[in-house]
This record gives structure tokens, C-alpha cells and sequence, in this order.
């Protein structure tokens, strides 16, 4: 049995409002959601702890988000309650293909996660962390965020998640991101944002050279590009490993993201070949993209 992980997602709890309904969703919260069910699944009486560190409002949607995740085996010790916004929402619409549009409201309670000394305490103790450019929209996340990030160890997978949603995102949140992540995530439609951030060079802005260019210009180690139902492509300074995907019935999008980063990163901590990370990323991924919502549930055994 391997080691227990502490594995810590920072940033957005929030509310999708779909037209079937509103579900629990926030890419943060996705990957924590998904983290715990990998672990329960790998064995039920798995020590690890999954920590979401993020804020709702004193409402009945915050009240709903913390009895869902106490339900999950999520630690939030670190979820606080905000007296002046309320929880998340985000107005979502879908496609004919299932892909998603967002409309984000603002002033939600995780536009001010505060920083607190339990977070320097816990950053150091974390075998990974997940972060992305959403919540950075505000001055106060920002900043808990990068504190919180650049406080964890030199052997944490640092795990950023692009994830780009207009207008919540600048350059120089892309380039923060890559300068202290070890792991990037991104899908093949961030490239060239990401390209164009980071001044890619004109040679440098397909996904395989992108992914050379953040290879040879930051401490990350790995880079990880989703494609859909044409699979992910993944990138370390040695090996490129393409995945042709898996055929599914897709219901929506939302969360198959973020399942692949979960995925990733557990396989990751147990020192998978890449081959492996990838059949075991692109299973869970396309898993949750035929279901509805970002965190569905009950989670299929392997």
C-alpha cells in the first residue's frame, strides 16, 4: 500500500447553474471531489487526506456546499464563511456538444479567501497541490493563493490547471503559474494564450513545441494538454506520450478536466510510467464527461 498523501486544492467553491439543475462545481473543488474518490477507491481504508481551501457565503448554498463535501471525505478545515458575499454561482449553458459556456457572477465568497496561519502550516506538509488562474481575479485569493503555493515543499507536485475563463485571467497570472508549478495542465484551445503570455517564440506555439518551450524556460516537469475526444498529449524533457482518447457518449464537459488532473496527479505520486498516467487520466476523464455535472456520483469501482 503506498504512503498517505496529503493532497490540497486551492481556490473557486461554487454553484453550476445547469439548465438541469444546479450542481456543486469549481474546478478546485472538482479535483479535490475527484482526489478523495481515487483514493477511496485505491483502498477504502486509505489514510490519505484531501484538503479544499476556499470560502462560501452564511447562506443556504454555502451551507449545501459544506454537508456535501463533509459527505465526500474532503477535509475543510480551511473552507471559511464570509458575511458580506454570498457562495459562487456560475450560470451555465451547454452546447449541442455538450461543451459548456460560463457566466461567472462576481463578488462570490471566493473572491476573498483569506490567508491564515493554519495554511503556512499546512502548505508544507503537502504532497501536491492544485491552483489555476480563476480565482486570482481578486486581490485577496491572489495573494492567499500564491503565498499558500510558494509556501509547500521542493518535492510537492505543484500542479497548475490553466483553465481560462474570460475576462478572469491576464499574462502574468499564466506566467506566475508556470514559474511555480512542476506540473502544467491546459487544453488544446489555452495554447495559444498561453503561447502568446509566456512569448513563445513563432517556432513554439504548436502544443508539442509549446510544450518543449515551458519545459526548457520553467522548473515545470511535465507538461499535460488535453484534446477532447481526441485524447491528451503529454510532454516531459525525455518522453512525449499521446493518448488517442476513449469513445464515449458525452452528457457534458464540465469537470472531465479536472477528473484528468486528479487522475494525473495521483498517478503521479505513485511513480506511474507515463504511458500508464495517461490510460489512467484520459479513463477518468471521459468517465465524467458522460455524466452530468463535475462531481458525480456514486463513482464507478475499477
Amino acid at each position: 500500500m503506498p504512503p498517505p498523501f496529503r493532497i490540497a486544492a486551492i481556490g473557486e467553491l461554487l454553484w453550476d447553474l445547469l439548465p438541469t439543475g444546479p450542481q456543486l462545481g469549481g474546478a478546485p473543488a472538482n479535483f479535490a471531489s475527484m482526489s478523495a474518490h481515487l483514493a477511496a477507491l485505491e483502498s477504502p481504508r486509505t489514510s490519505d487526506e484531501i484538503f479544499l481551501i476556499s470560502r462560501v457565503g452564511n447562506d443556504a448554498l454555502g451551507r449545501q456546499a459544506v454537508e456535501q463535501f463533509t459527505a465526500r471525505s474532503i477535509n475543510l478545515d480551511h473552507i471559511s464563511i464570509d458575511t458580506r458575499y454570498p457562495t459562487g454561482t456560475v450560470t451555465v449553458a451547454l452546447q449541442p456538444n455538450g461543451n459548456p459556456t460560463y457566466t461567472i457572477h462576481e463578488n462570490a465568497a471566493w473572491d476573498s479567501i483569506p490567508h491564515t496561519p493554519q495554511l503556512l502550516t499546512l502548505a508544507p506538509t503537502l504532497a501536491a497541490v492544485c491552483f489555476g488562474t480563476l480565482a486570482q481575479r481578486s486581490n485577496e485569493t491572489r495573494a492567499t493563493l500564491r503565498r499558500f503555493v510558494a509556501s509547500t515543499s521542493l518535492h510537492c507536485v505543484r500542479v497548475f490547471d490553466v483553465n481560462l475563463r474570460d475576462p478572469y485571467w491576464s499574462p502574468e497570472s499564466l506566467r506566475w503559474g508556470c514559474s511555480h508549478a512542476t506540473v502544467l495542465k491546459m487544453n488544446h484551445e489555452e495554447v495559444p494564450h498561453l503561447a502568446a503570455a509566456l512569448d513563445a517564440p513563432p517556432q513554439s506555439r504548436s502544443p508539442h513545441t509549446l510544450a518543449q518551450f515551458v519545459l526548457d524556460t520553467f522548473p515545470v516537469e511535465l507538461v499535460a494538454i488535453t484534446r477532447g475526444a481526441e485524447g491528451s498529449l503529454l510532454v516531459t524533457l525525455e518522453t512525449i506520450h499521446q493518448h488517442p482518447g476513449i469513445p464515449v457518449q458525452v452528457a457534458d464537459s464540465i469537470g472531465a478536466g479536472d477528473a484528468f488532473t486528479a487522475a494525473i496527479t495521483r498517478a503521479l505520486l505513485l511513480h506511474q510510467p507515463l504511458p500508464a498516467i495517461a490510460e489512467f487520466a484520459n479513463r477518468w476523464g471521459a468517465w465524467v464527461a458522460t455524466q452530468h455535472g463535475g462531481m458525480p456520483s456514486p463513482i464507478p469501482t475499477p
